[in-house]
């Protein structure tokens, strides 16, 4: 017979659309007078896919040369993406700074997990070190060349957290990331606001 998995006394947070919003008209949307150039620039030249190469580690000096190359009328909104990423992040999401001070005020160790640019994680960090210093780390996928889903993120993250499996709670709004951290043995929240997240971590104990 095998023994019932521990209740979970840890927190990893995903960042982007967890803890913060992300979204690339708070900056291009004030550098386009046009609204259909403007969803034409984010919709066939700085696509998410494109940027998915600095969460996978890529330097923005490479990437920002290809696509400017590709699109050299576009070569100094491209520019920008990188030195103003911090301008694509308007502010956190509703009920999360809150309920991260709660739980370290409680006690409960605090982890994330990030599929985010090394280059322009940095300087977001230093911006926001108000909530990231309550963290005890942060496994950001563009130092590591490693992104969710993979579980080789999710089993590093374990290791440098100290944290076995069924001790670790998993916030993340998306489904293909919850899923692997689940299949590793990891309680899994899929992310759809603050309050929904608060009664589960109440229910699980680490909330009061």
């Amino acid at each position: 017979m095998t023994s019932a998995a521990r209740a979970p006394t840890a927190v990893i947070f995903d960042v982007g659309h967890v803890l913060y919003d992300w979204d690339p008209r708070a900056l291009y949307g004030r550098l386009f007078d046009d609204e259909r150039a403007l969803d034409s620039f984010l919709r066939d030249v700085a696509t998410r896919e494109w940027h998915f190469q600095h969460d996978a580690g890529r330097p923005f000096a490479e990437t920002s040369a290809e696509l400017a190359a590709l699109h050299p009328q576009h070569a100094e909104m491209i520019a920008l993406w990188g030195p103003r990423f911090g301008e694509q992040i308007p502010g956190p999401i509703p009920g999360m700074p809150a309920l991260v001070e709660e739980l370290d005020a409680r006690g409960v160790p605090l982890f994330a997990i990030t599929n985010f640019s090394g280059e322009f994680f940095a300087p977001f960090r230093a911006r926001e070190a108000a909530l990231f210093d309550r963290f005890r780390d942060i496994v950001v996928s563009g130092d590591e060349r490693v992104v969710k889903p993979d579980p080789a993120i999710f089993h590093l993250a374990l290791r440098r957290f100290a944290l076995a499996a069924d001790q670790a709670f998993f916030v993340d709004d998306n489904e293909a990331n919850v899923l692997a951290a689940r299949a590793l043995g990891i309680r899994s929240h899929l992310f759809a606001g603050a309050d929904a997240l608060r009664a589960e971590l109440t229910a699980l104990g680490l909330l009061g």
